[in-house]
């Protein structure tokens, strides 16, 4: 096969990864990120186009005459980079508009559930506080509040008391999300543990693409805000091959199926999060791309070329495309977060240490950088680099990753100690 001309879009710690991992293909001739950041600087060609710049990301697409085109955020899908893609007849890894109503449109993905026979949490969806708060009644404490729209990974509110509950309501239809709050989606608690499970789609078929188990809150012990995820490991234990299989036969398969015959073919990634309940695993959300920062951890333990699964699925040819290879070591990924995250988080701060070479040990990438006026790295957002390793064990790639991290400062700057207790606790 000849050399390829890829374009990936966006540029977070997940983007970097994919870069990396893009990067090492024998089938990657000319990778170009579109933002990008200084990391994936040393692996691709960057250009200043914004992800939600779809005619420049097409125009870009064009110029390179991209045989490829990977989308990284969500954001991008949802202002339909896909589907103009796709009107020129270009490959592109990524949901249209319409399919990726599965993340940015959590009352939709409820809807399809309900039509599909899913296994969600019970629910309701509102515009208007006092619905809202009459349909609290019908529950028990706590109760879980979301954001209709895409917010970050931060539109999530659990609610320990009806006064916690309809203040929640009130903070999200006043505007707090913006219009991603105009609509609230309201659910029964579900009792379990978390996992990711990851499937790579062609719009008729789809091939499972690991899982892994992120850390949502902001401080150890599993305190604090909600953020975008803190870190992440891969395989978690928890989620057994009997899970996987029953998670697959339940959601997954369903949702491809049901997807297609409501004309609304899905490509690119499928992300559940799910919540293993005493009756089997439950629906949490779906999103439309890989997680970040479970992405990272999946890259790490990548074994097979990246490149042809995304350009199967990108094709329609997913079918005939070779599973994926995992390595047999364990995964994990620590977010190193600016001062103030997830609410106001300072930017600016000088990085000192993130460009040691850390050997086969552990990878930086970088997720919220940029090069200050002197040329140093600095931190350009909430979550600013992403320390991961790959061990024998958990415990293993844990003790690299802390070890790295121990040698990059940031003033302010501030990780969860605690990545991986749940897998850790259970040896």
């Amino acid at each position: 096969m000849e050399k390829l001309n890829i374009l990936l879009v966006g540029s977070g710690g997940r983007e970097h990864a994919l870069a990396w991992k893009i990067a090492q293909s024998p089938l990657c001739g000319r990778l170009v990120a579109a933002p990008g950041n200084p990391g994936i600087a040393a692996l691709a060609e960057l250009r200043a186009v914004k992800v939600l710049d779809v005619e420049g990301l097409v125009a870009l697409a064009k110029e390179i005459a991209a045989d490829l085109v990977v989308v990284g955020p969500e954001s991008a899908l949802e202002v339909g980079l896909a589907d103009r893609l796709a009107a020129l007849n270009i490959p592109c890894f990524g949901g249209s508009q319409r399919a990726a109503r599965l993340e940015t449109s959590k009352a939709f993905t409820k809807d399809f559930c309900q039509r599909h026979g899913l296994p969600t949490a019970a629910y309701g969806v509102f515009t208007d506080a006092p619905s809202a708060s009459a349909f609290f009644d019908t529950l028990q404490a706590p109760f879980v509040i979301k954001a209709d729209g895409l917010a970050a990974g931060k539109g999530v509110v659990i609610a320990a008391t009806r006064a916690e509950a309809d203040a929640a309501v009130l903070d999200m239809l006043g505007g707090r999300f913006g219009t991603a709050g105009a609509r609230v989606v309201i659910e029964e608690f579900m009792h379990g543990e978390e996992a990711s499970l990851f499937a790579i789609c062609d719009g008729a078929s789809a091939m499972l693409f690991g899982a892994a188990q992120d850390h949502k809150r902001a401080y150890d012990g599993d305190e604090g805000p909600n953020t975008g995820g803190m870190g992440a490991y891969s395989p978690p234990p928890v989620l057994t091959a009997a899970l996987i299989d029953q998670a697959w036969r339940e959601l997954i398969e369903p949702t491809v199926k049901g997807m297609a015959a409501e004309g609304n073919p899905y490509v690119g990634v499928l992300f559940a999060g799910l919540m293993l309940t005493p009756t089997g695993p439950k629906l949490v959300e779906y999103n439309a791309r890989f997680g970040d920062p479970e992405c990272q951890t999946l890259m790490l333990r990548l074994e097979s070329d990246l490149v042809p699964i995304l350009l199967a699925a990108a094709k329609g040819e997913l079918a005939s495309a070779a599973p994926p290879v995992w390595r047999e070591e364990a995964a994990i990924c620590v977010v190193l977060a600016a001062e103030g995250y997830p609410d106001a988080p300072r930017t600016g701060g000088v990085i000192r240490g993130a460009d040691a070479d850390y050997g086969d040990e552990a990878v930086v990438f970088h997720a919220g950088t940029a090069l200050d006026d002197q040329g140093q790295l600095v931190a350009a957002g909430g979550r600013v680099l992403n320390v991961c390793a790959l061990g024998a064990t958990l415990h293993e790639a844990r003790d690299v990753a802390y070890a790295a991290l121990g040698t990059i400062s940031l003033k302010g700057g501030f990780y969860r100690n605690d990545i991986g207790w749940r897998a850790l606790s259970q040896h």
